[in-house]
């Protein structure tokens, strides 16, 4: 059987498969892989250790000569990410009807979900399209992670007063070291830099999978079309303003659509934006279900965008070269 082959032939399918063939499982199975011991580490629990490792490995392959360029581009997707998120949301709260909703969806929703970006899924797709300054950008994308950036267009719009101890140093930290520890061994020492390159493809299908048991596709019936339709507006909106501004600098505008993502520490929002000003409470239920929804349609549907983005680049002859293949050339 050419499993890897047929993978190869589906637009993004070495992350898509495996993450929608967990999804199934632990919509219809939830338990089937759930028993314990080596089983449950690798394919439920294992997402973000398995990340840390394809971290520790992009670091290992970065210069130091290119840190700004990944600073830069890091930066860039995570103000873009957030700008075009809190316009919509101010746009959807001047707009709302007399429920406090804009076509359905809360606005609260709208920014949590288009705010804060899956960074398993941005690491999978870059790990596929991109080069390593790509996935060492994600050491600033990772301020996008939980209620902070969600909180601070709330302030900015007046809506609610600034709340401390939302965002904390030390988590950022924790996840700029393994990058960092690799990058400094990776510079020390070439031999060791070649040899971590060689784990870095395989490690992508397995955290797919594992980031798949996290999904549920019941979140798309309770969150209803509205959730839906976040989900479709996070990847059109976030995911091409990432694509049309990384493609005017003149970066891999795959890398930049990679961020059309919602994460799903995002559905626990809104119950911390209630915890800091209880006037959200009537649309915390809505925008929690409607968050979870767009969680697992931006899952299904970007990798889907990418791939086909990919394929007509592709035919075009304008895909960027990836890391992985100039190692493969040299």
């Amino acid at each position: 059987m050419k499993i890897k082959a047929t993978l190869n032939r589906i637009p993004g399918g070495m992350m898509v498969v495996p993450l929608l063939l967990a999804a199934t499982i632990n919509t219809f199975f939830p338990n089937l892989l759930r028993i314990g011991g080596f089983t449950e580490s690798l394919f439920v629990t294992g997402a973000n250790t398995l990340i840390a490792l394809f971290l520790f490995i992009a670091g290992a392959q970065i210069s130091v000569k290119s840190v700004g360029v990944s600073l830069g581009k890091g930066a860039t997707l995570l103000g873009l990410k957030w700008v075009v998120g809190a316009l919509v949301g101010l746009i959807a709260f001047w707009l709302a009807d007399s429920n406090g909703l804009f076509l359905g969806m809360a606005p609260l929703a709208i920014i949590a979900a288009m705010t804060n970006s899956n960074g398993g899924m941005y690491m999978a797709l870059v790990g596929q399209y991109g080069k390593e300054d790509d996935k060492a950008a994600y050491s600033l994308l990772a301020l996008n992670d939980g209620p902070f950036l969600t909180m601070v267009a709330l302030s900015i719009f007046g809506t609610m007063g600034f709340v401390d101890g939302m965002f904390s140093i030390q988590s950022f930290l924790a996840v700029l070291l393994p990058i960092i520890i690799g990058m400094v061994l990776g510079n020390l020492d070439p031999e060791m830099k070649d040899f971590l390159t060689k784990g870095s493809d395989m490690l992508i299908p397995f955290f797919a999978f594992a980031l798949g048991m996290g999904i549920n596709f019941s979140a798309i019936v309770e969150g209803g079309l509205s959730g839906i339709l976040l989900g479709v507006i996070t990847v059109v909106l976030t995911g091409g303003s990432g694509y049309l501004v990384y493609k005017w600098i003149g970066w891999n505008p795959i890398v930049g659509a990679a961020e059309g993502t919602t994460a799903g520490n995002a559905v626990a929002t809104p119950a911390a934006i209630v915890a800091a000003n209880a006037s959200f409470a009537p649309f915390a239920e809505i925008a929690t279900v409607q968050i979870a929804a767009s969680v697992v349609t931006t899952a299904i549907l970007l990798p889907i965008v990418i791939g086909f983005l990919a394929k007509r680049l592709e035919k075009k002859g304008k895909l960027p070269e990836t890391e992985s293949a100039v190692t493969k050339i040299s």
